[in-house]
């Protein structure tokens, strides 16, 4: 799909990929561009740089990401791409408390269901639509410090499979966009030598790399694109990607 003369709505977009992304956008020729995010001034810089509309969502929940959806479709039409590409980063393992459970499944799971649920039945009535959601490398291979993480992602990438299983012979688009270590704020101060094994990249690139995968309309969109061979080793022999792993997880970490 090309992004020229489209209406986009991109979350977590006061800075980092978010932002990027919409820069990107607009140089694209975008015919709109909506903003979302929690920190309202940042927020509304970027939107104010791509001549966009800023709405403050937190998106765990339902009715905000509504709120948001409603507005954009308010002040330019129906929703043509949306990029749901917030994220966090609260680490944790099977010991870590139910609400930070349930804080990484409500964003980086639910967050992607409620903008489906929203868009994709109509965009499959008008025969076009993208839905692009921020996933990560750890959701295609793993994070050797977080269960909560890992584990989410790998789920919001699940939920995309079955986004394009259903939608995808009805003219919707999916793709997910899977990165190793970007220099984002999220990142900042945060030494994860094997996220950066193959380069941290800045949020330009990765912006790039979304407009050539979404050109393609290919379902992976993988910034690092050594992470393609990973995943084949992986399913290659996962007994020993889990050994290797294991390795990895001592050797960085200093943990038994």
């Amino acid at each position: 799909m090309k992004i020229s003369g489209k209406n986009v709505v991109i979350t977590g977009g006061a800075s980092g990929i978010g932002k990027a992304l919409a820069e990107r956008f607009h140089k694209e020729g975008a015919k709109s561009i909506t903003v979302a995010d929690l920190q309202e001034g940042p927020l509304q810089e970027v939107a104010n740089s791509v001549g966009g509309l800023a709405v403050v969502c937190d998106v765990a929940k339902e009715a905000d990401i509504l709120n948001l959806i409603e507005k954009a479709e308010t002040a330019h039409g129906d929703v043509d791409i949306f990029v749901s590409n917030a994220g966090l980063a609260r680490y944790g393992w099977e010991e870590t408390p139910n609400d930070i459970w349930q804080l990484n499944w409500d964003v980086h799971v639910m967050a992607h269901v409620y903008a489906a649920r929203a868009l994709a039945g109509k965009m499959a009535a008008r025969g076009e639509g993208y839905l692009v959601n921020t996933a990560s490398a750890a959701g295609l291979l793993s994070q050797i410090d977080s269960a909560t993480y890992a584990t989410t992602k790998h789920a919001a990438i699940a939920f995309a499979e079955s986004m394009s299983i259903r939608y995808g012979d009805k003219g919707v688009r999916v793709s997910v966009l899977c990165p190793q270590q970007v220099r984002t704020a999220m990142t900042e101060g945060r030494l994860d030598q094997v996220a950066s094994v193959d380069g941290t990249l800045e949020p330009e690139e990765l912006a790039d790399c979304v407009v050539e995968t979404m050109d393609k309309e290919e379902f992976l969109i993988l910034p690092h694109p050594q992470v393609l061979e990973y995943m084949r080793n992986k399913t290659a022999n996962y007994d020993r990607w889990l050994g290797g792993m294991r390795k990895l997880r001592d050797r960085f970490l200093g943990v038994n």
